[in-house]
Formats: structure tokens, C-alpha cells, sequence
């Protein structure tokens, strides 16, 4: 058994009683665990596994497949204020496609848990903003190492598409409903 602090990042039908959860953690990087009876109505999971949770997981590794075994949460937060507004789930949402599209499986990376984590506590009370995403990438590609003072100063995004050879398709319509 494993436990660490995870970020919910996706979740989808595995079956009709279960389902597969990703997550962003602090010591393990992006993993993906099922949820065994997860959609069942007294399943030990009701309640707690929805999108943006931040949440204590225990797990246990499978030794087949990248799918592991998710045997227990606890809320930690919920981040309920994102889910109070739509701009707030819409940039939440692409912030977890940057992370998605910037890390690979199962690869530690602390920085960027921790990173997602005060873009969530921000947006959990603070409407989403133009600086709130230019913030953001501007910290994604410092974390990744893009040097490049002059595209950081004026367009992050730009040192991010280079480097990872795309940025998620909701950005610009992400940015039009910030403007």
C-alpha cells in the first residue's frame, strides 16, 4: 500500500460499477488508479471523487499494468468555489490539460503538485483572470526548465508549445471569455 496527497484530475466509466481516476500527486507524479464499486450508491467512495478534489489516496500498485488499485480517500479540500462559477471550472480545466500534456506517467514531480495546488486555492476564491493563466504558464515553463527570458517576459505559452509541441485546444477559447 502507498499514500500520498493526489489532486483529481479525470475521471471515466471503467465499468458500470467502477471507475478509472487520475490523479496528480506529491511524491508519485501522474498516476491512474480504478475505483472498484466506485459508482455504486453506498460505495466508500461516494462523495469523494470529483474533479479539482485535492484528497489523501491510498493505493495499491498493480504490477501488470499502470492501472493501480485506488483503496481509500480522504477530502482534503474540495475546492467547491470552482465549481461555482464557469470561468473558474474553465480554467481550472485547462491547467490540469497543461500538467497533463507537460509530465509523464508515473514520473515524481513535486514542483508541479504543488504548483496545481495554488492554482486551485486561488481559483477556489478568486475569479479566474487573464494574469491568473499568464501566471501560471509563466511558472509551468520556468519549472520546465525554458530559459528563454524574453518569450517568459511576454508569451509563456509560447516557450510551452515549443517545448512540448502543443498547448490544449481550450486556450484560446479560454482567453477570449477572459478578455
Amino acid at each position: 500500500m502507498e499514500t500520498t496527497n493526489a489532486i483529481l484530475l479525470r475521471k471515466r466509466k471503467l465499468s458500470d460499477t467502477s471507475l478509472i481516476v487520475c490523479w496528480c500527486t506529491e511524491s508519485l507524479g501522474c498516476i491512474a488508479t480504478v475505483a472498484r464499486g466506485a459508482r455504486r450508491p453506498k460505495s466508500p467512495f461516494a462523495g469523494r471523487l470529483d474533479l479539482f478534489f485535492e484528497a489523501e489516496i491510498q493505493f495499491r500498485r498493480s504490477r501488470r499494468s499502470h492501472l493501480h488499485n485506488l483503496t481509500e480517500t480522504a477530502l482534503r479540500n474540495p475546492h467547491a468555489g470552482i465549481r461555482e462559477n464557469y470561468l473558474r471550472t474553465q480554467t481550472a480545466s485547462y491547467f490540469v490539460e497543461l500538467i497533463e500534456i507537460s509530465t509523464e506517467p508515473e514520473h515524481p514531480a513535486p514542483e508541479l503538485f504543488s504548483l496545481l495546488q495554488r492554482a486551485f486555492g486561488f481559483l477556489d476564491t478568486h475569479d479566474a483572470n487573464l494574469r491568473a493563466v499568464r501566471h501560471f504558464e509563466a511558472e509551468l515553463a520556468r519549472l520546465h526548465g525554458v530559459h528563454d527570458r524574453a518569450t517568459l517576459q511576454s508569451e509563456p505559452s509560447a516557450a510551452l508549445g515549443a517545448l512540448f509541441g502543443r498547448l490544449p485546444r481550450g486556450r484560446a477559447a479560454l482567453l477570449s471569455a477572459l478578455a
